[in-house]
């Protein structure tokens, strides 16, 4: 195969051609990127500031926020700004990067996702050995393992993107850098490399999607033993779970677990793992969740007592100063 390349620079066609529908995006995805930074900034500082760091559920959910973050910038600032600029390009180097880092945390929030999944596993089915199965030393490693899963999913995936040769055209019907997308831009056959991408990010991630789903299975059938309260602390809790796990995999199988191919729709599902999932889940884990709510609460309260305080340490000065 040969490996060179004529192409410098790629043309992201995006979401739509027409100009309003662009200025009305342009709107709308500016004020989800807003969110999105708020929501999981306001998570993570919630959740470091406070005991909930000391538990595994929320120091999962902080380094979740984390990569939900990482994940949805690595496409969306390009995105909103592609939408309000006349030349819609991306260099070649910023293609393969952009490849790698999106499938680099989307790779780790699938693994976190399933650290989330043991964790409500183990405390529900197996709650006296829960302090020594969730250990500080395992936490640790479960992140540390869920970034080198994220690294070789998507240094596979970088792979199969560099080495095809790109002779032109160079426009990506997308709006960021994906494999199936630059498989259509390459001059040689791929139906192979077509069906070593279904194995990495199809396959992977239908296998942790019917994982996640036996996993909530199990706990559902466990929790029928217990009494209404605990039954509904616990569904309450795994509910928020079930619905990010879904709203994140739904769409993403939908793309990857299929033949190299590209679909109109595939820019809309595109959307809810990239921009619409990392916006939700904020709201998805702390709306139902108390303890979100008080660390949220006490935040917010530290912040203004602090403020409180400088505001207080000005007027003295002043008084002093003036007197």
């Amino acid at each position: 195969m040969d490996y060179r390349t004529n192409i410098t620079e790629f043309i992201l066609l995006g979401l739509s051609q027409t100009k309003e529908i662009e200025v009305i995006c342009f709107v709308l995805f500016l004020l989800c990127y807003i969110a999105i930074l708020f929501g999981n900034l306001l998570i993570m500082i919630s959740v470091t500031w406070s005991h909930l760091i000391n538990q595994p559920m929320y120091f999962f959910l902080s380094y979740l926020a984390l990569s939900d973050l990482c994940y949805t910038s690595t496409v969306t600032p390009k995105l909103i700004i592609n939408l309000v600029t006349t030349k819609k390009s991306i260099s070649y180097n910023g293609c393969m990067t952009q490849l790698f880092t999106m499938h680099f945390f989307g790779g780790i929030e699938v693994f976190i996702l399933t650290g989330m999944a043991y964790d409500r596993y183990v405390a529900i089915c197996k709650p006296l050995h829960y302090t020594i199965l969730m250990s500080k030393q395992k936490c640790d490693a479960v992140i540390a393992a869920s970034c080198a899963g994220g690294f070789l999913h998507s240094f596979g995936q970088f792979l199969l993107a560099v080495f095809l040769p790109y002779c032109g055209p160079n426009e990506i019907d997308h709006y960021f850098c994906d494999v199936y997308p630059l498989l259509k831009l390459a001059c040689t056959d791929t139906r192979k490399i077509g069906f070593l991408v279904i194995a990495n990010s199809g396959l992977m991630g239908l296998v942790t999607f019917v994982v996640l789903l036996i996993s909530y299975g199990v706990i559902l059938y466990t929790v029928r033993s217990y009494s209404a309260d605990n039954r509904r602390k616990a569904l309450s809790t795994c509910s928020s779970h079930v619905t990010v796990v879904v709203l994140f995999f739904a769409p993403l199988l939908f793309i990857y677990i299929r033949p190299a191919t590209t679909l109109p729709e595939d820019k809309v599902f595109a959307l809810f793992y990239t921009i619409i999932a990392p916006m939700l889940n904020p709201l998805i884990y702390t709306l139902r969740n108390k303890e979100m709510k008080n660390a949220i609460k006490r935040l917010c309260y530290l912040m203004s007592g602090s403020e409180g305080n400088r505001l207080k340490g000005v007027t003295v000065f002043y008084h002093h100063t003036v007197s």
